[in-house]
């Protein structure tokens, strides 16, 4: 996930999949919407964490995403990464070490790290060597605990640190619309799986990013 190749106030899509889905249906929609946006990376994000459950979806999913050259990371799961020739991590809590995943996964694995709606655990990440940082949710979300990452936090952080910025959690139209000159990403996941067609739901996502 290399933000210096991207048009200047054009974000990257970082599409995150669905807590739980058919591991014979959810590889075939991935595979459609894929082919019809240009997508950055892929987080497998299952709310189980049983094994054998992420490893047959990181399976399917990797042989989707490797096919069309799109990274594909794991939420917090380093050894399952590392096992499965995955291309990194996302650290879901930002008190967990950066540091650690690197040294677990090496120099070439992509390591972010989810860091809420807090600028000092953001600076943390980055400082320890994160390739991204997220913050959210930016709107209404079952996510955290119910506190925002507003504008002035991204604005703040695209002013401030170099280190790539992903916005998710209760995304809308005005929320892309807002955010898009002062984020790297977003991160879309339950915004377009909960529709009837996702890759209608996700164009009219990217069409408000300018």
């Amino acid at each position: 996930m290399d933000s210096a190749d991207q048009t200047p106030d054009q974000p990257q899509i970082y599409l995150i999949s669905p807590p739980s889905f058919d591991l014979d249906l959810f590889p075939v929609q991935l595979a459609k919407v894929l082919d019809s946006t240009e997508i950055a990376c892929v987080r497998l994000d299952l709310a189980s964490r049983d094994e054998d459950d992420l490893s047959r979806a990181a399976d399917a999913l990797r042989e989707v995403t490797h096919q069309r050259d799109i990274a594909l990371v794991i939420s917090d799961h380093l050894v399952l990464a590392e096992r499965l020739g995955l291309d990194g991590v996302h650290l879901s809590d930002a008190s967990r070490s950066v540091r650690s995943a690197r040294k677990t996964l090496g120099p070439d694995a992509i390591v972010g790290c989810h860091s809420a709606t807090s600028r000092h655990d953001g600076i943390s990440a980055a400082e320890a060597g994160a390739d991204y940082v997220c913050f959210g949710p930016v709107g209404s979300s079952a996510l955290g605990d119910g506190a925002i990452a507003d504008q002035d936090l991204f604005q703040w952080w695209t002013e401030m640190i170099e280190v790539p910025v992903v916005a998710e959690g209760g995304l809308t139209e005005d929320l892309v619309r807002n955010l898009s000159p002062i984020t790297d990403f977003f991160g879309i996941g339950d915004e377009i799986w909960k529709q009837e067609d996702p890759q209608t739901a996700l164009k009219l996502l990217q069409n408000a990013m300018g």
